[in-house]
């Protein structure tokens, strides 16, 4: 049974990212937004704010990185749209494959393409002046957390992409989503915020993940704020996974 899973999966997901190749306009356009933000609040905005770093770009960059995956995730959720409109879940349903395998073929293939966006973004910003001292042990830290984070936002993206009525419904689950990151630590320091702003700042998930990431990059000591960010990710994964599941059971029943 895991074997078909696997095999399954497999196939599936090559099929979703031939289609990502097919368009890697995508992949241009996911990154296009996060870069200008990125080149707009260095070049214009960077010189008025302090965050006690000698390069902005280095505080920055984290925020930018998470705003990519933001972005990156409503394209998953149109994808997924698409193929329950054009009927394609109901010929492979017909199919004797796992029904699951469907699911987890988008997932797989929205963490490659914010994967590949997001080393377009990173690429830029050594352009722009990024330096990291980060050793390769830190480098795979800042991937899993990205990739966790990307895994958790995907799920809670399939939910719409099953239940919204049109394009627009589901890719509209990214805005709140890309808006998090202003309301954290990605731009500014908390303690510059107003009392009840700083609270919610400080006490969200993409802060936490924001300050590991940037700390990894800076080789500082991490301390427990890398357990917070895991178990954000973590957490939000597993109830955006069972909510998802349930949704989909219902969709195809």
């Amino acid at each position: 049974m895991i074997t078909s899973f696997v095999g399954d999966t497999v196939l599936l997901t090559g099929r979703t990212m031939r289609h990502i190749t097919r368009s890697l306009d995508t992949i241009i356009t996911v990154s296009i937004t996060p870069i200008a933000l990125m080149l707009l609040f260095v070049y214009v905005f960077g010189g008025a704010i302090r965050t006690g770093t000698h390069h902005y770009v280095n505080y920055l960059l984290p925020g930018i990185l998470l705003i990519t995956i933001g972005m990156g995730i409503s394209y998953t959720a149109l994808r997924l749209f698409g193929d329950l409109r054009s009927g394609m879940f109901e010929r492979f349903l017909s199919m004797p494959i796992a029904r699951s395998s469907v699911l987890w073929a988008h997932v797989l293939t929205s963490v490659v393409s914010n994967l590949i966006s997001v080393a377009l973004v990173v690429l830029v910003a050594l352009l722009m002046g990024f330096r990291s001292g980060a050793g390769v042990g830190a480098w795979l830290a800042v991937t899993g957390i990205l990739v966790l984070f990307t895994l958790a936002l995907t799920w809670l993206a399939v939910i719409p992409g099953l239940t919204a009525k049109t394009p627009d419904g589901a890719g509209a689950f990214a805005y709140p989503v890309t808006f998090l990151p202003f309301v954290s630590s990605a731009f500014v320091p908390t303690d510059t915020m107003p009392g009840p702003v700083r609270a919610f700042a400080e006490h969200q998930p993409v802060t936490s993940i924001v300050n590991t990431v940037r700390d990894l990059f800076a080789r500082q000591p991490v301390h427990s704020g890398i357990w917070t960010a895991l178990a954000w990710c973590l957490g939000l994964l597993a109830v955006a996974y069972a909510l998802a599941m349930v949704t989909y059971r219902r969709r195809v029943a």
